[in-house]
């Protein structure tokens, strides 16, 4: 079986594995007092450590969360409210993490969603930043622009953006949970005011995560409870995952050099020959500043369904450029976005490589796919 899904979710690596496991065994809650509490405390705060040197942040900047969508709501519902600011300004083609707790605070609380238009290569210039502030910079809550999209793989300009944003005093979020571990991501060089990472996308557990968040971004908890995590996030820490996620953290990044050359030459390499194979194949995204182990493909004449399922009868396995509500099949709205048209968004596939993907796999893919393409179309026709 080829596994290009690495985006969704990438399988946990040795040493996540390993410091995970250890401290399955273990009791304590890291907030009691007792022998226990503290040892628990200890696992905690070392990895909070980890994280934040890997990440290039104070360890204190580090709050940790259940997973990237707790800590986009909590970035995003979070400084809304501390603001106290009508206008939120989000990219258009921003993970749902991200896009839906803007909308639920325009439905629930006043906010102005405002969408920032994207090139066709789905990415934010900075003169559309600057020109979404200054039509009313005093009433803008915050700005929220992800790192690296998760769909088509385009890596956004975001000191650039950050800069731009500051230049008003207004915070500036980025969802960076694709990036880490693809690209170098370092926390305060980069400007921003709170960053989004997920322990499941670097080859840590599932059900962790972390808002990074500077000195000065104090967003109204979304959270009540015991005041955990510097009264912004209340809950029991999980420290055998946040163990995980420390460990994984600390091995993608030192990889990430190594990683991102193994990956991106893997990558072109699947997209020759996918383009050798289907000559009217279209590649989506920034064809040079996009991340090294993505590949995202329409194919003409096909529905994207259609080929994830004949792909998957033949081994490969990858994911849609379209997502399903009620089990309708909706076009992909970063492709929308994009503007592409709804036809060619839904016969879009995404392959993401990872860290235990091979030549293997994309000789595999180039083995199947225009014989899997050729069929859809088939089936399209008869339909």
């Amino acid at each position: 079986m080829a596994y290009l899904d690495h985006a969704s979710t990438t399988p946990m690596l040795p040493e996540a594995i390993e410091a995970m496991t250890a401290q399955l065994g273990q009791v304590g809650n890291p907030s009691s007092l007792h022998a226990a509490g503290r040892r628990a405390r200890r696992v905690v705060e070392e990895s909070r450590e980890t994280i934040a040197g890997a990440l290039g942040a104070r360890p204190s900047e580090v709050v940790f969360t259940a997973g990237g969508t707790e800590a986009d709501n909590l970035a995003i519902k979070g400084l809304y409210w501390a603001r106290k600011r009508r206008r939120v300004l989000v990219s258009a083609v921003e993970h749902h993490a991200a896009l839906d707790p803007a909308h639920w605070l325009a439905d629930h609380h006043g906010a102005i969603v405002e969408p920032l238009e994207v090139d066709d290569l789905g990415r934010v210039h900075p003169d559309t930043l600057r020109a979404a502030i200054e039509r009313d910079p005093d009433d803008v809550a915050l700005v929220s622009v992800m790192w690296a999209n998760n769909e088509v793989g385009t890596v956004q300009p975001i000191r650039v953006l950050a800069a731009i944003a500051h230049e008003h005093g207004i915070p500036f979020h980025t969802d960076a949970v694709q990036a880490v571990g693809q690209l170098p991501v370092g926390f305060a060089e980069s400007g921003v005011d709170a960053m989004t990472v997920s322990g499941h996308k670097v080859g840590g557990p599932m059900g962790v995560g972390a808002l990074l968040l500077s000195r000065g971004a104090d967003p109204v908890p979304v959270l009540h409870g015991g005041g955990q995590e510097r009264d912004v996030r209340s809950g029991t820490l999980d420290a055998p995952a946040i163990a995980g996620f420390a460990a994984a953290v600390q091995v993608a990044v030192e990889n990430q050099p190594a990683t991102a050359e193994r990956l991106s030459t893997l990558r072109d390499d699947l997209i020759e020959r996918v383009r050798r194979a289907v000559p009217d194949v279209v590649l989506n995204g920034d064809p040079v500043n996009r991340l090294p182990g993505n590949a995202h493909f329409s194919f003409p004449g096909c529905e994207g369904d259609a080929l994830l399922m004949l792909l998957d009868a033949k081994g490969v396995e990858c994911s849609t450029g379209s997502a399903c509500s009620a089990g309708v099949a909706q076009p992909s709205h970063v492709l929308l976005a994009m503007g592409q048209d709804g036809v060619r968004a839904r016969g879009s596939l995404r392959f993401s490589l990872g860290h235990t993907s091979t030549k293997a796999d994309v000789d595999h893919v180039a083995e199947v796919i225009g014989h899997v393409v050729e069929r859809a179309r088939r089936a399209g026709i008869l339909i």
